[in-house]
């Protein structure tokens, strides 16, 4: 049995896409697909004194917004450092902002792509290495991608030889059950629901922010508030 997700690429994204990651073979990155504005490709948010505050890559969107995602390129070269400060000025007194601020400042300092797709790309394999998934990723641009939302997510499922395909719960309202199951491949539905709370800095708690509030709040302990592990 092989099994694969696939998912856009997002900036920083919070624990369940690490978790959609951990519960495949492979997991291949869908930066073919049109991008979105106002979406989570290039931002996510992080949890201040102030409460909710997003992180933005600003890029250069063209046109009527046609773009794939990994054609997006970056509009300001001074992000990185820009969002790397806000970090620091939010989470310094994290409990484990030491543990971890020399490696994501080379990250962040270090990050001199272009394109909105390798910088998502950058992070995702970084944090990956730091909860220990060892999962293969991809990319979609290595498949022939056929006509047709259903028929081109089967046929990336097939060519890759997978048997079962894992998807988050919003593509319910789209994905064509029947079509996987007469080609051979079944499909699975992570529950992102039942997330074990840790202790932020601020409250009320919030589930839905970036996986570097729960790696600087809990630092080893993290995979404990994942449940793939």
């Amino acid at each position: 049995m092989k099994k694969i997700a696939i998912v856009q690429s997002n900036y920083i994204p919070w624990k369940g896409y690490f978790d959609l990651i951990n519960l495949v073979d492979e997991f291949i990155l869908y930066d073919d697909m049109q991008y979105t504005r106002r979406d989570w490709r290039n931002r996510n948010k992080i949890y201040t004194k102030d409460g909710i505050k997003w992180l933005t890559i600003p890029v250069n969107v063209k046109g009527k917004y046609l773009q794939s995602i990994r054609s997006i390129e970056i509009a300001d070269k001074n992000w990185a450092a820009k969002h790397w400060s806000s970090i620091t000025h939010n989470y310094s007194k994290a409990s484990f902002y030491k543990n971890y601020s020399e490696l994501f400042e080379e990250l962040y300092l270090d990050c001199n792509e272009n394109f909105l797709s390798l910088i998502n790309h950058r992070f995702i394999l970084f944090i990956n290495q730091l909860l220990g998934i060892k999962t293969k990723i991809r990319w979609s641009y290595e498949f022939d991608l056929v006509e047709g939302q259903s028929e081109r997510l089967l046929s990336i499922c097939k060519q890759s030889n997978a048997t079962v395909y894992l998807s988050g719960p919003a593509a319910k309202d789209y994905l064509n059950e029947d079509l996987f199951c007469q080609e051979g491949v079944k499909i699975e539905w992570i529950n992102y629901s039942g997330y074990p709370e840790y202790k932020q800095m601020y409250s009320p708690f919030e589930h839905g922010v970036s996986i570097i509030d729960l790696i600087f709040n809990t630092g080893n302990n993290a995979k404990n508030y994942l449940k793939s592990f």
